[in-house]
């Protein structure tokens, strides 16, 4: 095994030995270090500096029981994490979610991913991630609230604006970030509203922050259809999922001139191909809070079973949860006719899927690239909040734009750089990695 390789496969074998039985984590890590090899070849000075054993090693993590009473009056009890990975760039940024999944392993797992995800953006800010195995759905507002409440009253003493910033992910939305922020403004004592982002827009928000995630990741893919002298005018697109990135990245699909033919979630999927009809779908989803199959009693069919990546498309955009792409439905996908592939989920491709992606030719945008319009406006969030400041919905959409077209460029140029060319995965981790790692070193073994 060459040098490079075996210094690398070294890191990973410690990796798999200090953090044993969290697989989501050995993937994400597993991932980027299959990349760097051509960093270690150029950059030695990395290994000296013990680099990238380093950036695999969160520099705290938080665990914390999160006590709460039910409307029956019964005590609950569920359990709450915060992994504060790397600070090298700036305060800790990222989401909290809040699903029955929700594990040490998972929010590593995310919070590595962050690390690069942040970098990517070029903003000040370092990688981090949280959460609670509580799930949000079939609870009434006060319960909530109360659960909510209950966790900041922890969390709290280790965030701030300087320190930590959070925000929504998975089952974490406006509703809970009110209910988090006015805790924390309350134990505070302070109107700090830096503290936390994806705050409502009468109160510290920021425009964009809803739509961020899912035009972001069609910002992306246009730019990777532009690399290659196409557009979405007339391309069919599925995209997986049904919450908040699923329903703005159908938005921009249709703004763009593609047609979204399905969208899905845990019971099943719809296929609709006059299109799918965004206000029925946020009326479902976000109103009422219906399963997707309340979509179809108005139009379009339900598929209860099987894959959505059977549906033919031109451009594939999983905007659901991790591994729901697998192999065996990145061939169906290759099968029938599918070009591109633009991550809007945290790594929602498995390994193998990428693989024959991959080997197809199909361009394929990782998450920490495709989906970072987020966590970008989450930063603009904190710069009007810095400010005291407020922009406007086409301003902010703009600097949006801006930050995915310097992102593509950045993963298409270092992958150049490394001898990778066209390969979005290699760009992205290894651009990603630099500029975190130059930071590391500068500031010394700590």
């Amino acid at each position: 095994m060459p040098a490079a390789e075996a210094a690398l496969h070294d890191v990973y074998t410690e990796v798999l030995q200090r953090n044993p039985g969290e697989s989501e984590f050995h993937q994400a890590v597993h991932e980027v270090l299959d990349s760097l090899a051509p960093v270690v070849r150029k950059h030695p000075e990395y290994l000296d500096a013990a680099v990238f054993s380093r950036i695999c090693e969160p520099e705290r993590q938080i665990i914390f029981r999160v006590p709460w009473i039910d409307d029956a009056g019964a005590v609950r009890l569920n359990r709450g994490f915060r992994v504060q990975f790397n600070s090298a760039l700036g305060p800790y940024k990222g989401g909290l979610r809040f699903h029955p999944s929700v594990n040490l392993g998972i929010v590593k797992f995310l919070g590595f991913e962050q690390i690069f995800k942040n970098s990517l953006t070029g903003m000040p800010i370092g990688g981090g991630k949280g959460g609670s195995d509580f799930d949000p759905k079939g609870k009434s507002d006060r319960e909530v609230m109360r659960f909510c409440q209950s966790l900041m009253t922890e969390l709290n003493r280790h965030i701030g604006a300087e320190v930590d910033v959070p925000a929504g992910d998975i089952g974490v939305g406006t509703r809970e970030i009110g209910y988090l922020f006015g805790q924390y403004k309350r134990l505070a004592n302070r109107y700090e509203s830096g503290a936390l982002t994806g705050k409502g827009l009468t109160w510290g928000g920021s425009q964009v922050r809803t739509e961020a995630t899912g035009y972001g990741t069609v910002y992306f893919a246009q730019e990777m259809l532009r690399a290659r002298g196409e557009s979405f005018d007339g391309k069919r697109v599925v995209v997986s999922g049904s919450g908040n990135v699923a329903i703005y990245a159908i938005e921009k699909v249709h703004e763009f001139g593609g047609t979204v033919v399905a969208c899905s979630d845990s019971s099943g999927y719809v296929v609709d191909e006059a299109g799918i009809d965004l206000d029925l779908l946020k009326e479902v989803k976000e109103v009422r809070r219906e399963r997707i199959d309340a979509y179809t009693e108005h139009r379009g069919r339900l598929v209860a079973d099987g894959s959505i990546w059977e549906v033919p498309c031109d451009i594939a955009l999983p905007s659901a949860t991790q591994n729901e792409l697998q192999e065996a439905d990145a061939i169906a996908l290759v099968r029938s006719g599918c070009r591109y592939v633009a991550e809007g989920a945290n790594m929602p491709t498995t390994p193998d899927a990428v693989r024959v992606l991959t080997d197809a030719g199909v361009a394929f945008g990782p998450g920490k690239a495709a989906n970072a319009g987020g966590v970008a406006t989450s930063a603009l969030e904190m710069q009007q909040n810095a400010s005291r400041d407020s922009w406007s919905f086409e301003y902010t959409e703009d600097r949006l734009a801006g930050i995915m077209r310097e992102i593509h460029d950045s993963c298409a140029t270092t992958a150049d750089e490394f001898g990778s060319p066209g390969n979005y995965v290699v760009g992205a981790n290894i651009a990603g990695f630099l500029r975190v790692a130059d930071a590391m070193v500068a500031l010394g073994v700590i």
